[in-house]
């Protein structure tokens, strides 16, 4: 774990991020289509689906380096990882039945806590109930998302793809080796997502969790790499394509979120014309008839730093 010193600034942060031909989040329960707000038809991408690409990242970038592993990995087994921590502070417990409880020694029990935020990233980030059996505690993470929405309405398409070689030799003699599928993709699509840093969480002697300056630098690189070192045939091209992040001079904040996120405005242009269109009231007949957005050029990112709340400083990454 790095030795930097936890986070003591509160944070806000607004992310764009693209998708060309690809499905940024399917949705299983609706066979894999990308996610949609049914009354607006804007898209979803999900918050954890974010988080997965964030922890993959860190993964890459840290490997094996203590103090950076992923506790929501691929294959892991919780409890597991769980037990590894009564084995570095109370080695003594053995039976099952010991380990389904906290210690009563509450120093022994917020030990074994801060074993968990110490050994993995993304623990101390964005938190972790590790009470599924083998119980290690739980921490709130000072990190969090909001779903992500595409700033415009977003039509999936569903493109019908061949195999050329079939699964059984049933198939290959009915179908003649051909076989079919389907694929969904978003021709193109702007999303904005929210995101807040706690320094409470990160800093506070007790349920804070260690997030330091280090692991916050980490987090604002995995933000505007993480497609980056995830591609998939199904997602297409996706791309980080702005970052503004809102630092606070004080630990509880010195302006309201909101209104901070706000001040971050999209525009949709189009010869020479320009309107906003990410808030509800933004429609203008005017674009009816312009053709859809297809590249991040279609867009332009507006932020006003004018009378910027005291204490409140704007950073662009």
């Amino acid at each position: 774990m790095s030795t930097a010193a936890p986070v003591t600034n509160r944070y806000e942060f607004v992310l764009y991020f693209d998708v060309t031909n690809g499905n940024p989040n399917g949705d299983p329960d609706a066979g894999n289509l990308p996610r949609l707000d049914p009354e607006t038809n804007k898209g979803l991408v999900s918050d954890v689906a974010l988080k997965r690409k964030v922890r993959n990242y860190i993964a890459d970038v840290q490997g094996d380096k203590a103090g950076f592993e992923i506790y929501v990995s691929e294959g892991a087994t919780l409890n597991v990882q769980n037990k590894r921590a009564w084995a570095a502070i109370v080695p003594e417990a053995k039976k099952d039945e010991e380990l389904k409880k906290l210690p009563k020694d509450v120093e022994k029990a917020r030990a074994l806590t801060q074993w968990m935020c110490a050994n993995f990233w993304d623990i101390r980030t964005f938190g972790a109930v590790m009470t599924t059996g083998v119980n290690a505690g739980q921490v709130r993470g000072p990190v969090q998302f909001t779903f992500a929405h595409s700033v415009e309405p977003v039509v999936p398409l569903e493109i019908s793809i061949t195999r050329m070689a079939a699964t059984t030799e049933a198939d290959a003699e009915k179908k003649g080796g051909r076989t079919m599928g389907r694929k969904h993709i978003v021709p193109y699509g702007l999303y904005r997502v929210h995101g807040f840093v706690s320094a409470p969480l990160a800093s506070h002697p007790v349920k804070g969790t260690g997030f330091s300056e280090d692991d916050l630098e980490l987090l604002w690189s995995a933000l505007s790499n993480m497609f980056e070192t995830d591609r998939s045939a199904a997602r297409g091209e996706m791309a980080t394509r702005k970052l503004v992040v809102f630092k606070h001079a004080s630990a509880l904040g010195n302006a309201r979120a909101q209104d901070l996120f706000d001040r971050v405005k999209t525009y949709r242009t189009y010869q020479g014309s320009s309107y906003q269109v990410d808030h509800a009231s933004s429609h203008n007949p005017a674009m009816d008839n312009w053709p859809p957005a297809r590249y991040w050029n279609d867009y332009r990112i507006e932020i006003d730093s004018t009378n910027l709340p005291k204490g409140v400083e704007i950073i662009e990454r």
